[in-house]
């Protein structure tokens, strides 16, 4: 067994996280992680209402009696977001743990924190990180470069990017962005991490509530297989390589081009109907991650946990076996 803050902090069986994702973030998924031993977080922004995310929250708790939270990404929209009620739907359903991520979340910090929340918040960069800290979040889940959906604009893998930010601040950190299985959770340790979030990972399984082609295209696919969009509008998103998404990044190339021009082609409706609903994988643009290239199976949930358990105790009990005392 792995002991560590973040486990101690939220009561769960191990420092595996599946952080919040648009279009899987939903109760029957989040519950399976628990269940499994591991931290799920539902996504806020996928219920229309707070009433909604109520139902949400009761539903999950219908299916596991484990620690999850809630997954509260802060961004611009053309629609407004009912951030406030979130907040106020996560505290009145007696939520413990909330995942931030986007812009800073001050403005709700201070409701948290009075109702004994714990907020882990997501950031990109070490001086965010920083930042973080200084506001009052509990822990930084740190993204490497080579995360799905918003890698920031530094360019940084997590190999630099994790024990720069362990250095620079205080509280638990947690490995984000490349991580997928016990290695890569047992490096991260390594690193100076309480933890590590395993998002592709996770899609990859029998409860993700997404086309199996996709879930089959996880795994055929290699660390290769991704792209890097809107890197001149500097809101990089990394998503799978597709035809659209190879589109996206032509008409990109051409530095006088708008989110105008390719609106149409990255909307997130069509990719979550298109792709996760349909299993067109050509369908639309979809985030994944580099870790794709360490994924061969589409496991259950307590399978996946277990497996990348077993592997990362014996990488770290092989590594101990390594260090000899002097002659």
């Amino acid at each position: 067994m792995i002991r560590t803050k973040t486990t101690e902090m939220f009561g769960v069986e191990t420092p595996i996280v599946m952080g919040g994702m648009t279009g899987l973030g939903a109760a029957p998924l989040v519950a399976a992680v628990a269940n499994a031993g591991a931290l799920g977080f539902i996504v806020a922004h996928m219920s229309p209402t707070a009433e909604a995310l109520h139902a949400e929250i009761k539903r999950c708790r219908d299916l596991t009696d484990k620690p999850f939270g809630v997954n509260l990404t802060l961004l611009p929209s053309l629609n407004p977001i009912p951030y406030d009620e979130y907040r106020e739907a996560i505290i009145e359903s007696g939520i413990k743990i909330v995942e931030t991520a986007g812009r800073s979340p001050i403005e709700h910090l201070p409701g948290f924190k009075a109702n004994g929340i714990k907020v882990i918040h997501k950031c990109t960069s070490v001086r965010h990180a920083v930042t973080a800290e200084r506001l009052g979040v509990d822990v930084i889940s740190i993204d490497g470069f080579e995360c799905a959906g918003h890698p920031g604009e530094d360019d940084v893998g997590i190999m630099v990017l994790l024990p720069a930010t362990v250095d620079a601040v205080k509280i638990p950190v947690i490995a984000s962005g490349g991580m997928a299985d016990g290695r890569t959770l047992a490096a991260a340790l390594a690193l100076g991490a309480d933890g590590a979030n395993m998002g592709t990972r996770f899609m990859a399984t029998k409860e993700a509530a997404i086309h199996e082609n996709v879930k089959r295209k996880i795994v055929e696919n290699t660390e290769r297989d991704t792209l890097l969009t809107n890197r001149t509008l500097r809101n990089t998103s990394r998503v799978a390589r597709n035809a659209i998404a190879e589109e996206v990044v032509r008409i990109q190339q051409d530095t006088s081009k708008s989110i105008d021009d390719v609106r149409h082609l990255v909307a997130g409706v069509r990719g979550r109907q298109n792709v996760y609903l349909e299993g067109d994988t050509d369908g639309g643009i979809w985030s994944v991650g580099q870790s794709q290239g360490l994924i061969r199976d589409i496991p259950t949930c307590a399978e996946l946990v277990r497996n990348i358990m077993r592997q990362a105790e014996a990488v770290l009990a092989r590594d101990a076996r390594l260090v000899t005392e002097p002659a």
